[in-house]
């Protein structure tokens, strides 16, 4: 089968003058990039036509970090992401639970933020209580690093006055140190999120195909799995073998579990089988900035001592690292604060030094520091001579970007997400919006990137701006090189997969305002088209 594509505006993404006339596909793969007539010379009397008209044709988006898993659980939660007072959240729960007549399961929610929130912080098991103290609640703050549960599910869980805090996790209490229902970081969060997800009744592969779809409409066609454990990778495989996926899909696996499970499914190591391959490990060493729990260097604005806190040791990233280099397995770290980033960073550097052969072995591997919100300037030196990956949710710049502001005084705050600096530095960095803390609009993504504008209107850090086609490498060849992947994704190039993405405007000749709102008309995966936008 062959499709030719024509007429239209053809970004490469191997060079920005790049203005071929035609894209020809055959069997799923890029046949030709050139001239009209160099495409039609090719073609065979079945070959399909298309005109472009007018519209763009450049490689389809890569999901650089997200939790798809995650994303489809999320289609049977209640959306808290519109509440913007204690009231509409519990408005919201009942409407829910009234829809669902949840009488004897659980409810899950998601997507609240406490810094959008008229009370200006976060709900208590005192509002859930209103919904219901009968069955148990638990909803899940937008970053995913915070919870609150009501009465039932806290009793339920045995956490009490006398629970101690885990390390690198707290609950809230009130004044009699009785938990109040918040609790913060994955330490502490598991027990509970462990009880309510085994009491879910939901079709996972139907959540699933929810769930591509999401990814298809804003023209992704490679997504992560960005934290599997066993029993998540499990259920994927099992989507995998019935052939539910028709996206390319990347899991990287819970650094304590990952031998385990690589070794219960071998058929997965860093190669697809039915579109879902391990590309390696995961850990997770902060929190969230904007819910402070942010491992940063320097304490938080308005503090004088508290700046976030670690969650793991030293000793735990060091043998991590030592692990992954060993399995030869790429490792990623979600690092928020710079503090976070230099016990990374350090881990890394120490494992350097111990053997000639790993500085050379380490740069194989690509490794990968998730988010990079308050990086500094002397860590991409470093990670520059590791060669280490920044994947960076710069969209936090429009969503957050006047929390930073506030959390962090106006010199950290404005050097967030910091994109030059990273192409200063030569780093290969990428972009990504950690599905589900918020939509995988990876346009809206590359709109943040150019014009560095908050929620509220502000200017933030205008020197960290990038141009356009440097904000596009972003999303497609610099999220294929991540994965090793950008022999076969990325660019429009001979040979390689055509995975191809159909725009209204070419976010090249447009105003840069504008970016966000061009629209995605058609997603294509190995020539087979799986998303077009209704007419």
């Amino acid at each position: 089968m062959q499709t030719l594509y024509y007429n239209g505006d053809i970004i490469t993404m191997r060079k920005e003058e790049d203005a071929p006339e035609a894209v020809l596909v055959s069997e799923g793969r890029i046949a030709c990039v050139g001239t009209l007539k160099e495409a039609e010379q090719l073609c065979t009397p079945e070959t399909e036509r298309v005109d472009l008209q007018g519209r763009t044709l450049m490689p389809s988006f890569i999901d650089a970090h997200g939790h798809i898993t995650m994303l489809a659980q999320y289609t049977d939660f209640a959306n808290l992401g519109k509440c913007t007072d204690f009231q509409q959240v519990t408005e919201t729960l009942q409407a829910y639970k009234k829809e669902k007549d949840i009488r004897d399961g659980v409810l899950m929610a998601y997507g609240y933020d406490h810094n959008f929130l008229a009370e200006q912080e976060h709900p208590t098991k005192a509002v859930l209580d209103r919904v219901s103290n009968e069955i148990p609640i638990c909803i899940l703050h937008t970053s995913g690093h915070m919870c609150v549960a009501n009465s039932t599910l806290l009793g339920e869980c045995g956490i009490t006055k006398d629970t101690p805090d885990p390390e690198g996790g707290k609950f809230g209490r009130d004044e009699n140190g009785e938990p109040n229902g918040y609790i913060e970081e994955v330490p502490a969060m598991t027990k509970v999120l462990l009880f309510m997800f085994s009491r879910v009744k939901a079709d996972f592969g139907k959540q699933m195909e929810l769930a591509q779809e999401t990814y298809l409409k804003y023209g992704i066609t490679t997504v992560q799995d960005g934290a599997a454990n066993q029993s998540a990778f499990q259920r994927l495989a099992e989507v995998a073998k019935e052939g539910g996926f028709c996206l390319d899909v990347i899991a990287y696996l819970l650094a304590d579990e990952a031998e385990q499970t690589a070794q219960a499914y071998p058929a997965y190591g860093n190669r697809y089988c039915n579109h879902l391959k391990i590309g390696g490990e995961k850990i997770i060493l902060d929190g969230s900035p904007q819910g402070r729990s942010a491992w940063l260097s320097k304490p938080y604005e308005g503090e004088e001592t508290y700046c976030g806190y670690p969650a793991c040791t030293d000793e735990q990233v060091k043998q991590w690292v030592k692990n992954s280099i060993k399995a030869g397995r790429q490792l990623l770290a979600h690092c928020n604060g710079d503090a976070a980033s230099q016990q990374y960073l350090d881990a890394f550097s120490e494992a350097a030094s111990e053997s000639p052969e790993n500085p050379e072995r380490i740069r194989a591997l690509r490794p990968v520091m998730i988010h990079c919100q308050t990086l500094r300037e002397d860590q991409m030196g470093e990670m520059a001579r590791l060669g280490m990956i920044p994947s960076i949710f710069v969209a936090h710049t429009w969503y957050w970007g006047d929390v930073h502001l506030k959390n962090l005084g106006p010199v950290r705050g404005n050097h967030i997400s910091p994109v030059k600096s990273a192409l200063d530095h030569g780093l290969f960095y990428n972009f990504h919006q950690d599905p589900p803390v918020v939509e995988p609009d990876m346009l809206h993504t590359v709109w943040c990137a150019v014009n560095r504008i908050t929620r509220g209107g502000q200017p933030i850090g205008q020197e960290q701006c990038v141009s356009v086609f440097e904000a596009l490498k972003g999303i497609t060849i610099h999220g294929a090189y991540a994965y090793h992947e950008e022999d076969q994704k990325g660019t429009l190039e001979v040979g390689k997969l055509a995975d191809l993405v159909v725009l209204d405007q070419n976010p090249l000749k447009i105003d840069k305002m504008q970016i966000r709102d061009i629209q995605v008309l058609e997603t294509v995966k190995e020539g087979k088209t799986l998303y077009r936008k209704a007419e």
